[in-house]
């Protein structure tokens, strides 16, 4: 007999600690991300590196989550979020603050970061996805949204927090700081608060300690056939590729266009609290109308924000409606391809096929930041790399409003216009 679904208020009630244990972690995980573009001035006055290579920290954990995501896919479905996240926090603490043991060496650098990588797959986006996606049916788009809010908080207060650690205390203190203090907030956090509910409301019915609950949803082989997933996929990459890469860069493209350091970290925390209220106004926006249009239109904003961060338009007044822009439909990437995927592949094997989709968006974060320093490096300016931002934000645009209509999964309701057709499909004739 199927068990009672549960109300909004009632997954909120049970799940709300959960989220916000998912929340701190997933702004652990996104917080070196934020602050690369912060370390870049340092670390080149210190080495003497150029761009590319002060960048390629996370293009090179990119490229290695790409491979290996995938197959951790797995270990979350068989094993569950817990226990990969706890040891994979305590790690990337540690790893954080051994940034701070940098020499100039880039052979050393990139250990470090092959590292980082491997370490990141255990907190990354998936692990917080799938619990949270599991563990929420009728707030699903907007329990997704509030732990996806962990990225846009991250990006909001660590430019400004890296800023001043690096300005008071030098860079190295800075890694020090950031790793082990975030670090063991977001373990302090999850220790109590993080975890698997439909795992452990399952184990409480049967009695039986290694019970796992039976969720319908694609075959693995079923998802690489899938038309749906396909458009999900390629809208992610296109979307990654650019918003990671301005991300990145966000900092110096304001620096050359003649906004001073501090300015520019405080500019950048706009992006932040952009994505916080993106993720929000998208969680409800998504769980009430069409997915496709406001995951659609969300995302095909962005252009206007590469658009006016050009040095032809970029004005004080428009960068900062630029950065505002940006955050806003930046920080709902995730939560958008997040939530469609639990659409199109259903739950049963959800950690398998959206770590399929987080070596797309582990590929598209590699290459992002190292084509925006490419085109700088070789043009000596960012426009070509604002230009195809503009053209990829309103490709991944169409791409997600023209989804086709989703698969119907046992354990999932129907939207009301499915059920009504299938009410219309079922009646006899002349009723």
């Amino acid at each position: 007999m199927a068990e009672p679904k549960l109300t909004a208020a009632e997954e909120w009630k049970r799940g709300w600690t959960m989220v916000m244990a998912a929340f701190i972690g997933f702004s652990f995980f996104s917080m070196m991300t934020a602050a690369t573009g912060v370390f870049m001035q340092p670390l080149t006055n210190e080495f003497g590196w150029n761009r590319t290579q002060t960048t390629s920290g996370i293009s090179i954990a990119g490229i290695i989550t790409a491979v290996l995501s995938p197959f951790f896919g797995i270990l979350i479905d068989r094993w569950g979020t817990r226990r990969l996240a706890l040891p994979g926090l305590a790690a990337m603490a540690l790893l954080t603050a051994a940034f701070a043991l940098s020499t100039g060496s880039f052979a050393l650098w990139t250990g470090m970061w092959l590292l980082y990588g491997f370490i990141s797959l255990s907190i990354k986006s998936t692990v917080w996805s799938t619990t949270v996606a599991a563990g929420f049916d009728k707030a699903r788009g907007m329990a997704l949204g509030v732990m996806l809010c962990g990225t846009a908080f991250s990006q909001m207060i660590t430019p400004p927090l890296a800023n001043w650690l690096i300005e008071n205390f030098g860079w190295r203190l800075a890694f020090v700081w950031l790793g082990l203090g975030w670090g063991a907030i977001a373990l302090a956090v999850c220790i109590p608060f993080l975890h698997d509910l439909h795992l452990r409301d399952a184990r409480l019915r049967s009695g039986n300690p290694t019970e796992r609950p039976q969720l319908s949803g694609l075959t693995v082989a079923q998802a690489w056939r899938d038309r749906g997933l396909w458009q999900i996929g390629i809208a992610t990459f296109l979307m990654m590729l650019l918003t990671i890469g301005l991300m990145i860069h966000q900092f110096e493209i304001m620096r050359e266009a003649g906004v001073s350091r501090t300015n520019a970290a405080w500019l950048v925390s706009l992006f932040g609290l952009g994505g916080i209220v993106g993720k929000l106004v998208t969680g409800v926006l998504i769980d009430r109308f069409s997915p496709n249009w406001i995951g659609g239109l969300t995302l095909g904003s962005s252009a206007l924000a590469f658009l006016l961060l050009m040095s032809e338009f970029a004005t004080p007044t428009l960068i900062v409606i630029a950065m505002a822009v940006n955050g806003y439909a930046s920080g709902t990437k995730l939560q958008i391809t997040g939530y469609m995927t639990t659409r199109f592949a259903g739950l049963k094997n959800f950690g398998k096929i959206f770590g399929m989709m987080a070596a797309v968006i582990a590929g598209s974060t590699s290459l992002g930041p190292l084509l925006a320093a490419r085109i700088r490096d070789v043009t000596g300016e960012y426009t070509l790399f604002l230009i195809l931002g503009v053209v990829g934000s309103l490709i991944s645009a169409v791409l997600i409003i023209t989804l086709p209509k989703r698969p119907a999964f046992g354990d999932e309701p129907l939207e009301p216009e499915e059920a009504e057709a299938l009410a219309g499909r079922a009646a006899p004739a002349g009723v």
